[in-house]
């Protein structure tokens, strides 16, 4: 690894481990709104707070915006695609705080009914976000779509695992910290997931917060970015092919992490 390269990456550590846990902190000590808008209950029926996931956003998307070397489009898509997810993902933790309603075909059966629920909202608005992004990061239309499903399925699976304390950052740093020695944007690309996802672990897995729709949408589509920017057509076919996989099944994703099958 370059010198260039290092500095970059220590770079992009620090700023999203950094705005992350700042941002954390600055919700904590004031809520906008009050802390009770804020509060839900995880799946003990422990009251949490969900300032885990916004500040998660916040630090990805800075990483994505400050690190250095990153071409421009680049970043423009990284930033794009973290703010897109996690604005859609907090859309869903407010709307649909109350509908029991998961996975793709509940939503689609619904859309199919005349009603447009907050899950769909963010099932296509985190997709055109990928799109767009994908877009940004490939010359070829088909590569760009690919690299759109990566994206959007990244979101998808990551949000997925998040259903008992740490178990997203975990798999966030699980999946991302090998990244982080890949040589080029992809190596780059990988601190901002990485670094938001560490900054907030100790909080997620203590019971005191959750990333909720908002912070775990954000930290993978990150994800998503760091995989499309390190690898070809092959290699994006193979990962859309097991992120679709992964979104088809989605319920016995959701039972395995939380058992502990995928997260441990």
């Amino acid at each position: 690894m370059s010198r260039g390269g290092a500095v970059a990456r220590v770079a992009g550590l620090l700023a999203a481990a950094g705005t992350a846990r700042a941002a954390y902190e600055g919700l904590r000590r004031r809520p906008p709104g009050g802390s009770t808008r804020w509060q839900r209950k995880n799946h003990a029926g422990r009251t949490v707070d969900l300032f885990g996931g916004p500040a998660a956003a916040l630090g990805a998307a800075t990483a994505f915006a400050t690190a250095p070397g990153l071409p421009g489009r680049t970043r423009t898509a990284g930033t794009l695609a973290v703010l897109a997810a996690g604005g859609c993902g907090a859309y869903d933790d407010v709307a649909g705080a109350g509908d029991p309603r998961r996975g793709f075909r509940a939503h689609l059966s619904a859309l199919r009914q005349g009603e447009v629920t907050s899950g769909a909202v963010k099932l296509f608005g985190i997709g055109a976000a990928g799109l767009a992004a994908g877009a940004l990061l490939k010359d070829r239309p088909g590569d760009g779509f690919l690299a759109g499903v990566v994206i959007a399925g990244s979101a998808h699976l990551v949000n997925l695992v998040d259903v008992r304390p740490g178990r997203a950052a975990g798999a966030v740093l699980a999946l991302g910290a090998p990244g982080l020695l890949r040589q080029g944007t992809g190596g780059v690309l990988a601190t901002a997931p990485v670094g938001a996802a560490a900054a907030l672990l100790s909080a997620d897995l203590g019971g005191r917060t959750m990333l909720g729709d908002t912070g775990a949408h954000a930290l993978g589509a990150a994800l998503g970015l760091a995989i499309v920017a390190s690898n070809g057509r092959t290699a994006l076919l193979v990962h859309a092919a097991a992120l679709t996989a992964a979104a088809a099944s989605g319920d016995a994703v959701s039972r395995a992490a939380a058992a502990g099958v995928l997260v441990g």
